[in-house]
């Protein structure tokens, strides 16, 4: 019997996607960059710090000095600029080695660990970022796990690095489903804050999805069966973490754990920067929100606390997962607007944290 060709992993994954999609009549709120960035009532008064306006200076700034990195596009390409942004402040951007020596340790999505060995990344961000003496590494976690089970594995992932004298060093990078994990390894394992020195989401299912609304895990678990995956189906508990009831409720009876610094990169894609394989997704969103990247709503990527740094013109999986740069053919069919900067994203974040820690709280 013949493998299905590798293109099938990407349009499994699509098909589970728009099975994760939820139902509603009509659009509520079109699309638009000229509404506030934060829109709704508790997340505004969350104390959500608006700091776009520096971010963009030092991720244009990245842009502008390393034209060799892979995917560039000119800075106002790479973000999506929403109303209220404040003016840029002038201040030099710092782009020589790191005085801090930032360690990102990044918590993936939903499913990865069933696609990652196909997907072929290369660690491209970690080998960019060493040279400015950051560092970058994967958090191995169960893509089709719940938030709590994956929080215990972070917490021993970063136990299980030396203890180090000094502040703390690690910047943990939560994507997608990531964020609630990490949200969950903070809350419950409090061992871990003294070695965290921040927490950045990217485009995190912070609120959850409303596409997690009626999906089933068991469809999830599909992703088990395609072709090369290495992943199980874990303690089953990940379509629930998504849900919003789940999250919200999460959300409102623990507060973040003071002492860390946060931050959220929300993405925010105009519509012609949808691949073509997520325009259902995104249309199905759109029925509650048009500013959705195809998996979730802007207003659920905000962490409730901490700072905003700025919306991704890239859709959900473009902020992340390089699936075109190793798969031409798949990337000219299905995920047709996959190329994004994320190289110079990531030092971007690393140099803004590091900027940031160095101002007294």
């Amino acid at each position: 019997m013949m493998r299905p060709a590798a293109p099938a992993r990407i349009v499994a994954a699509s098909l589970i996607a728009v099975a994760l999609a939820a139902c509603s009549s009509a659009p509520l709120v079109p699309w638009s960059t000229d509404t506030p960035p934060i829109v709704l009532v508790p997340v505004a008064q969350a104390g959500v710090q608006d700091q776009r306006a520096r971010f963009r200076e030092i991720f244009c700034a990245v842009l502008e000095a390393r034209p060799e990195l892979p995917d560039h596009r000119p800075c106002e390409d790479a973000l999506t600029r929403m109303g209220g942004e404040g003016a840029a402040g002038g201040v030099p951007v710092q782009l020589g080695p790191s005085h801090r020596g930032l360690v990102a340790e990044a918590v993936p999505g939903f499913g990865y660990d069933c696609f990652e060995s196909w997907l072929d990344s290369q660690s491209t961000v970690a080998t960019h970022l060493r040279p400015f003496g950051y560092d970058l590494s994967l958090v191995r976690i169960e893509g089709l796990s719940s938030s709590a089970r994956n929080a215990r594995l972070i917490r021993d992932a970063l136990m299980a690095r030396p203890a180090e004298a000094g502040p703390p060093r690690i910047v943990l990078i939560g994507y997608s489903k990531g964020t609630p994990d990490i949200l969950e390894a903070l809350e419950n394992h409090p061992e871990i804050r003294s070695r965290v020195a921040a927490f950045v989401s990217i485009a995190g299912t912070v609120g959850g999805s409303p596409l997690a609304i009626d999906a089933e895990q068991e469809t999830a678990e599909w992703l088990t069966h395609v072709p090369g995956a290495t992943c199980s189906v874990g303690d089953r508990g990940a379509v629930a973490s998504l849900r919003p009831d789940v999250r919200r409720a999460w959300l409102a009876a623990h507060p973040l754990p003071t002492g860390l610094r946060y931050y959220s990169l929300v993405t925010m894609p105009k519509p012609e920067r949808i691949s073509s394989i997520l325009k259902r997704s995104y249309s199905k969103l759109s029925q509650v929100d048009a500013r959705n990247d195809s998996q979730a709503l802007i207003y659920d990527q905000v962490l409730p606390a901490g700072s905003l740094l700025g919306y991704l013109n890239a859709d959900h999986w473009a902020a992340a997962v390089p699936i075109g740069r190793t798969h031409s053919t798949v990337a000219s069919l299905f995920v047709t607007e996959n190329a994004y900067p994320r190289e110079a994203l990531i030092e971007a974040v690393l140099r803004f944290v590091e900027e940031d820690l160095d101002k007294p709280r």
